[in-house]
């Protein structure tokens, strides 16, 4: 869930429901590319306004698959009509899972004094069902208790570009009242009973450097994140506890336009006696969240990007990641690994904008992800 407002902000390119021509532009089709005929949605983001309702699909292996529905509004901005200018996006969505997993909520995303501000600001509540493994490799890895997380989140963010350069600094704030209940064990020994019913509350610092050729999909460039989140008492929090996150996404071509490689590396490290379900977990896909936690993670992943015509590209993808139990006993850890395939279809030239499906081995399952933009989106 931890995407939600991200996705929120290119979720209008699932354009399915929009009409196929235009009265007051007869002879230009708003899902046609003039330059090849082939299906595409670069004229209609080009004139985004009002509102739009969309469905997504929801694939991810640990809630079970489903659909997300949602209605965005668009505040278009003044231009000299040369480019494009990424709209603030107003959005309220719901989704539902195969395992009754469910959530509401709204979000506003702005980019505002040409780019040099963005914030996000997003509130909700979801009733989401998971399986806890625990940090080890002991009974919980056999035998994961079933449990139900009940939340009500909270998040404003706002980062600052340092003059005309690529580097932003910034900062949160994050509320979130949380129940956990266990289906099969009213007494977890692995749990902190405190963790069961906690409001946390903290702020954070964010430092970025990003110089992609395209924010959607990029096919050259370097984004490098590292972000520091502090839950306290003193803000109304009922722990003290904190969570260092780091991650680096590269793009390289290696023959221009026909073959692109990607690069990624993330680590996250817990402070402080976080609760069980914020712990740090090892994300790749056909690897379920939250199947291997530990007090650290570190991880690596490469894709691979064929292009063979104007439009269509495959991809392949392979990654490795570790989840150590903590800093004391690195030699208590567990290694999942992923890989797979899948395609690209480029469904807004003027855009660089591509969307497509990958199917996704991990160490125990299968899974499928439709992917719109990046599949490291942040």
């Amino acid at each position: 869930m931890k995407r939600s407002s991200q996705i929120l902000i290119i979720l209008c390119l699932i354009l399915l429901l929009a009409p196929t021509s235009s009265t007051a532009q007869r002879k230009q089709k708003i899902l046609i590319d003039t330059i090849d005929n082939a299906l595409d949605v670069s004229y209609y983001l080009n004139n985004l306004h009002g509102f739009l309702p969309i469905i997504s699909p929801i694939t991810e292996p640990a809630v079970g698959y489903g659909a997300a529905v949602a209605g965005l509004f668009f505040i278009s901005k003044k231009t000299d009509g040369k480019e494009f200018t990424m709209p603030d996006v107003v959005g309220a969505a719901g989704g539902i899972t195969s395992n009754k997993t469910w959530f509401a909520g709204a979000g506003y995303a702005g980019f505002w004094k040409g780019d040099r501000i963005r914030y996000r600001g997003a509130f909700g509540y979801g009733d989401i069902k998971l399986k806890y493994y625990g940090t080890g490799n002991g009974y919980l890895d056999k035998h994961p208790a079933k449990f139900n997380l009940n939340s009500y989140f909270l998040l404003q963010q706002a980062i600052f570009r340092i003059g005309k350069s690529r580097f932003m600094l910034g900062g949160k704030y994050q509320l979130m009242k949380t129940a956990a209940v266990f289906f099969e064990e009213s007494d977890i020994p692995w749990v902190d009973p405190v963790d069961l019913e906690l409001v946390n509350s903290g702020v954070g610092l964010i430092a970025e450097y990003e110089n992609f050729n395209n924010i959607f999909s990029p096919s050259k460039g370097l984004r490098f994140n590292l972000t520091y989140d502090q839950f306290l008492k003193i803000l109304g929090s009922d722990k003290d506890f904190g969570k260092f996150t780091f991650f680096l996404h590269y793009y390289q071509p290696i023959i221009k336009n026909a073959w692109t490689a990607g690069f990624r590396i993330e680590s996250q490290l817990a402070t402080g006696n976080s609760p069980f379900y914020m712990m740090p977990f090892v994300y790749l896909r056909g690897v379920p969240a939250m199947r291997y936690q530990g007090e650290f993670t570190a991880l690596v992943e490469t894709e691979q990007e064929v292009t063979f015509t104007r439009r269509w590209s495959i991809v392949g993808f392979g990654g490795y990641g570790k989840a150590y139990e903590s800093l004391e006993k690195m030699d208590e850890n567990s290694s999942p690994w992923n890989a797979g395939a899948g395609f690209r279809y480029l469904i807004a030239r003027l855009f660089g904008l591509k969307m497509g499906l990958d199917i996704a081995r991990g160490p125990e399952q299968w899974a499928v992800y439709v992917v719109i933009g990046t599949a490291w989106i942040k």
